[in-house]
């Protein structure tokens, strides 16, 4: 009830009288005071006066499954969708929770204490200061076609961003989204699978959104979105605009790469024509990045001519972080 007098306040600009609510919803007066009470803890400037009811004056700039809902344009990417105040991960927590979730079930938090990072690092930052999201996906493909899920999430945020904004943000192989050579943006995929089908794959995404300050060790090479921007920030649109380039990039390629997203994803990866530096077999490997092929594998031209393809681990890319 609370989500439904809080988007009938949103269609009215006028006062709505307590007893309109109450034969809108058959409740007592008392039930919508203690809903009006809930909708103001959590920051809805609602006035009321006396014999005219109730206002909404203002929402919060904060992660809410309603507002989020009210501005997606998914087909089923999000329509299932938790916003949590605190969880250690929103990959764990969908992890443990995925047997009772269907296809593009997404999970928000306004806060991560131990969020995900590769190679096992943890990722934090403080309350409201992120979008922290997850989401849980359930294609018909075998697990030797997963290979493009992670790069394809990472063209979609990119777009979903510059869409947004008004900056020019960029690809670092496979999915890290920068800035200026900074990141603004981490994807982690994690994949749960039975021989040769996919149970569900996860995709973890974190973009730095309201910090100014980052801790001195990693200044030098992150970055947010209103150090990037002096664009107003509505939270719950922007994260409604990534759902829907995720969406429209995954399934209008089924999960895969094809001419017109590898093209694209080709056109904002920052890493191509830059030396990089990988291991191969124990050893340091230097060369210049010079392609992606259709499995989202990075092409790298050695300096005697010979073509190498990097799937996974570190790589070092010379001029970014």
């Amino acid at each position: 009830m609370k989500n439904q007098i809080l988007n009938l306040l949103k269609s009215q600009q006028d006062f709505i009288s307590g007893q309109v609510l109450c034969e809108k919803f058959n409740v007592s007066r008392t039930a919508v005071w203690k809903a009006i009470k809930k909708l103001r803890e959590k920051g809805y400037n609602i006035q009321s006066v006396t014999n005219k009811g109730y206002r909404l004056i203002s929402s919060p700039n904060i992660l809410d499954e309603n507002e989020i809902k009210s501005k997606l344009k998914t087909k089923f990417i999000g329509k299932n969708i938790t916003v949590l105040e605190t969880v250690d991960s929103t990959n764990s927590y969908l992890k443990k929770n995925a047997h009772n979730c269907p296809d593009g079930t997404v999970v928000v938090a306004r806060k991560q204490t131990r969020g995900k990072g590769r190679l096992g690092r943890v990722w934090q930052t403080k309350k409201d200061q992120a979008v922290c999201f997850s989401v849980l996906l359930r294609p018909e493909i075998s697990p030797m076609e997963v290979s493009a899920v992670t790069p394809l999430c990472g063209l979609a945020v990119v777009k979903g961003l510059n869409d947004y904004f008004d900056f020019d943000a960029k690809i670092k192989w496979p999915n890290d989204v920068i800035i200026k050579n900074k990141k603004l943006c981490g994807i982690l995929t994690e994949m749960s699978c039975e021989f040769d089908r996919v149970e569900h794959i996860i995709v973890g995404i974190g973009i730095n959104l309201l910090i100014r300050d980052f801790p001195k060790e990693i200044a030098y090479k992150a970055t947010s979105c209103c150090l990037e921007s002096d664009r107003e920030i509505d939270k719950n649109l922007l994260l409604a605009n990534i759902l829907k380039s995720i969406e429209d990039v995954l399934c209008s390629s089924e999960y895969a790469f094809n001419r017109n997203n590898l093209s694209e994803y080709k056109k904002y990866c920052a890493t191509l024509g830059r030396e990089i530096t990988f291991m191969r077999k124990g050893q340091e490997v230097k060369g210049i990045a010079t392609d992606i092929n259709s499995d989202g594998e990075l092409v790298v031209t050695l300096s005697n001519g010979k073509k190498e393809t990097v799937f996974s681990g570190e790589v070092t890319v010379q001029g970014i972080y």
